[in-house]
């Protein structure tokens, strides 16, 4: 199954059906309901109408961070760094916290034009003082750069990428981030700081929507994951068994397990998440063959034996954390989910329309089969507006 062709999952999406700004009101997008083969359309302030209590609805509470910056050389020409992750041996709580110097994974724009050993500065306002944020240029990896990052100042690292970059908005939305980005590329609960990319599926969800849904008996649970650049890297290999897939590390606490235990119906918000549930599963397979590493590679799911349920595999996870006095496993996922997967934890999905030939697109075919080229037909028919600030979708999985 790892023969299969980038080129089944294209579709024409023209640049005018992606949406560039979001609409004034999160709950105002469309949703396309899709179950059994049929569709149906509702306003996505309805949502609650789609999901039959009791339910819980799992959502990722990762905070986007500023994560572009940019820098003027003396002779005038700009450098923009895009901070992606921390270089070891920091994680990211870790790298929030940091003072005086870190160093993090970055791509540069402009990087001809910065020599090796050359330190950028940038003066910064906080707190009524003036901050010095310098950044000089350390190795060439394979695929990005390592940057240190200075300051002459106590500031925790949280507040200096806050107050020096900007909203980093995806590639295919071609305009500069504004002010109001700033808010609207966020989702309403966002707490921990550490993605580059938004968990768009959740920017729809409003106060008022989250009123309805309790008020319904459906229980908002959340894990957080934080999400990479590599979530908008197309595929460019004939098949998808030549591509690598990003990594992306994320928490999950022991009440959640414990919720998830417990739960009849599961409904994931976003790609990301679910892709989370999953890992979670395979993690459980791992440690009952004697594996803690936490740790889930790109195949490594389709070569473990499933032989047990979805909740007997988060029991001894939650049983693990509870011998351990711990209340929350942090974990690394590289899984690719694509046609032929078989899933164990959500009964259906809320997502945005994704771009063509994209892992993010292989999931939703592995989730709904061959049925999401209707639904894009639909969309696309429907005058839905695609991608990141687009309108969103409830699909019920086809087993």
């Amino acid at each position: 199954m790892k023969e299969i062709f980038i080129k089944d999952f294209n579709y024409n999406l023209p640049a005018e059906r992606i949406a560039t700004f979001p609409l004034h009101n999160r709950e105002d997008s469309k949703l396309l309901v899709y179950k059994r083969g049929g569709i149906e359309e509702t306003p996505f302030k309805a949502i609650s109408e789609r999901i039959p209590a009791p339910a819980s609805l799992i959502l990722n509470d990762t905070r986007v961070i500023e994560a572009r910056i940019l820098f003027q050389k003396s002779t005038g020409g700009i450098i923009e760094l895009f901070c992606l992750e921390p270089f070891a041996p920091w994680n990211i709580v870790q790298a929030m916290v940091q003072t005086e110097k870190i160093q993090w994974r970055c791509l540069i724009g402009g990087a001809s034009k910065w020599k090796a050993g050359q330190v950028l500065e940038k003066k910064l306002k906080l707190d009524s003082h003036t901050v010095q944020l310098t950044a000089k240029y350390i190795s060439k990896e394979a695929n990005d750069f390592i940057v240190e990052l200075s300051w002459n100042s106590d500031h925790p690292f949280a507040q200096i990428i806050e107050a020096a970059g900007n909203i980093p908005l995806p590639p295919y939305i071609k305009r500069s981030a504004e002010h109001s980005d700033a808010s609207r590329y966020q989702t309403v609960f966002a707490a921990h700081k550490g993605s580059v990319a938004a968990p768009t599926a959740a920017l729809h969800f409003s106060d008022a929507v989250f009123e309805s849904i309790k008020g319904k008996g459906i229980d908002p649970r959340y894990i957080t994951l934080h999400v990479g650049a590599g979530t908008f890297l197309p595929v460019k290999t004939e098949t998808i068994a030549d591509h690598q897939m990003h990594a992306e590390t994320f928490t999950v606490t022991n009440d959640l397990l414990a919720s998830l235990i417990a739960s009849e119906t599961i409904v994931a918000v976003g790609t990301t998440t679910l892709r989370t549930l999953e890992s979670l599963y395979w993690l459980g397979i791992k440690l009952k063959n004697g594996h803690a590493d936490f740790v889930l590679s790109q195949w490594e799911a389709y070569e473990l034996q499933d032989h047990i349920t979805y909740k007997e595999s988060l029991t001894l996870l939650f049983e693990y954390l509870e011998k351990r006095g711990e209340t929350a496993l942090h974990c690394r996922t590289s899984l690719l989910i694509r046609p032929g997967y078989t899933f164990h934890s959500a009964k259906a999905i809320i997502t945005n329309f994704h771009q063509p030939k994209s892992t993010l697109l292989l999931l939703v075919a592995a989730f709904i089969g061959e049925d999401w080229k209707k639904v894009y037909e639909h969309a696309l028919s429907n005058n839905y507006r695609f991608l990141s600030y687009g309108d969103s979708s409830l699909l019920w999985r086809n087993d």
